[in-house]
This record gives structure tokens, sequence and C-alpha cells, in this order.
């Protein structure tokens, strides 16, 4: 059974503040894109469970993938049997799109579906909560304003139909860990998502990634992809995430020379 875990990009992203727990609450809008992975999950015809990866390279070892991870997880607490496992990446990593938090989410759909668990949406919630901030949101798939540590989910009407979307990752990798390290609280959060303004040109000023100014100071590329983006008529363009990729949002499809990012990935789509 094959599945194809999606990326997201974020729509603003505030650091509200730091919780007791060593997590921060965070108000951001996450929204799906088309840019995917590849996951297959079938029974093992053996009594060994074995993660293999292809594509874009995959750091972490293998018993410590989040898709793992999510498979140990189902494992422990429907007692489920050995599997294969094999993830195609396309998804960059270090990039602010959430590409190992979709494959942990989609792996325990797919498991949840092929092992016939019954798992219902608020236990996979949970079950993600338990894997990474950001990856109960894959468990649905609908555009939302999450908050908490990202846990939280509002669903928001799909704002961005028919724009165009150029997604450009320079060759660097930002770690979310170090970014937190840089950031500072703003503590408040987003406007009320629905209450922005109908001309996303206006949401510049309002949807603001505070990971943005530390970021850019450390990677200073990664500023100007988005100095690019708004000169080549974004009408609104954001880093993703805590970097380090960055979008712009276009009314008509964005027109670019080959050299403009060269050695960089380039992702587009209409949304």
């Amino acid at each position: 059974m094959i599945v194809f875990p999606h990326a997201k990009i974020n729509l603003g992203l505030k650091v509200v503040g730091r919780r007791n727990d060593g997590f921060h609450d965070i108000s951001s809008i996450l929204f799906p894109i088309g840019l995917a992975d590849a996951l297959e999950i079938v029974p093992a015809t053996d009594a060994n469970t074995v993660f293999t990866a292809s594509g874009l390279p995959v750091a972490a070892e293998a018993e410590d993938n989040l898709c793992m991870r999510a498979y140990r997880l189902m494992q422990k607490k429907y007692d489920l049997p050995p599997v294969l496992i094999h993830l195609h990446k396309e998804i960059p990593s270090g990039a602010g799109l959430g590409g190992g938090s979709s494959d942990a989410a989609f792996t325990l759909k797919l498991l949840n579906r092929l092992f016939e668990t019954g798992a219902g949406v608020p236990e996979l919630h949970a079950m993600a909560a338990q894997l990474g901030s950001d990856c109960p949101f894959f468990i649905g798939k609908e555009p939302a304003l999450a908050t908490g540590r990202g846990e939280v989910l509002t669903p928001v009407n799909r704002m961005l139909k028919n724009y165009f979307l150029l997604l450009v990752k320079p060759g660097v990798e930002v770690s979310t860990a170090a970014a937190y390290g840089m950031v500072s609280c703003s503590g408040s959060g987003l406007p009320d998502p629905f209450a922005l303004p109908g001309d996303i040109r206006e949401w510049q000023n309002l949807l603001v990634n505070d990971f943005e100014k530390p970021i850019f100071q450390a990677f200073p590329v990664i500023g100007q992809i988005k100095r690019k983006l708004t000169e080549m008529g974004a009408a609104f363009a954001s880093m993703s995430g805590s970097g380090s990729s960055v979008f712009g949002l276009f009314e008509q499809a964005p027109v670019y020379k080959p050299g403009d990012f060269e050695g960089m990935f380039v992702w587009s789509e209409r949304l």
C-alpha cells in the first residue's frame, strides 16, 4: 500500500512564549501543498521490520527515522506484525516544510488502514502529537491555525485557491532546534485568520514569521530569495517555518530565468 505524504507552508509564524515543558507556544497558519514524498508499507515475510529509503538523503539512522518511530508507537499499542517500510524522499529536509512530520503522520494513517486497527482521528491525532509538534496537522487534509506547541488545530477556509506557488530552497539546511535558539518570543499570536483582508498583498505585514530576522542574519541567501520573489511580483512572500525554504504567492504564473535560482531546489504549483 502506497501513500504520498505532502509538505506544508506556514502563513506567518509567531513564537508566543516558552512553555514549562521546554517547548514554545506558537501561532501559525499551516497550508498543505502538493510537494510530496512516497511511502510504501507492506507486511514482512519474516520476523524483521525493515526501513529503506531512496531519493533525497535521509539523515537519521533507520530506527530513529520518524516513520519507524511511528511504527513502533502503533506496534506497541496494537501488537502489529513486522512490516517493510520504504520511503522515497522528495521533500527537502531542514526546509521548514514538515516533510518528516508528514511522513510520520502518514505512517500512522497507513498502518491504521493496512491492519484495520480502528483508531479514529482523535486517537491518531494524539499519537501524532507524541512524535512531533507539526505531526497532528498531517492527520487531516485542510489548512489550519496551529496554536499551543502546534498540535491545537482550528480549520480555516482554503484561502489561496487558484494562486500560484513558487517555492525555493537554497543549499543550506536550518536546524529547528538551532532556529528556536535564535528567535525571540513575541508574546502575541497571529491575527484572526477569518478576519484577514481579501487582498493577500495586505497580509505581508500581518502574517509575520518571527524566525525571518535571525535566520536572514545567519543565512543571508535566504533573505535574498525572499527579496527576489517580491521583485518578481509575488503578492505575498515568506520563509516557511524556521527555514530554509522561501515561497512566493502569485496571481499569475511566475516567470523566472533558469539562472535566477541556480543550484537551488525549486517547486511550483497552482494551489
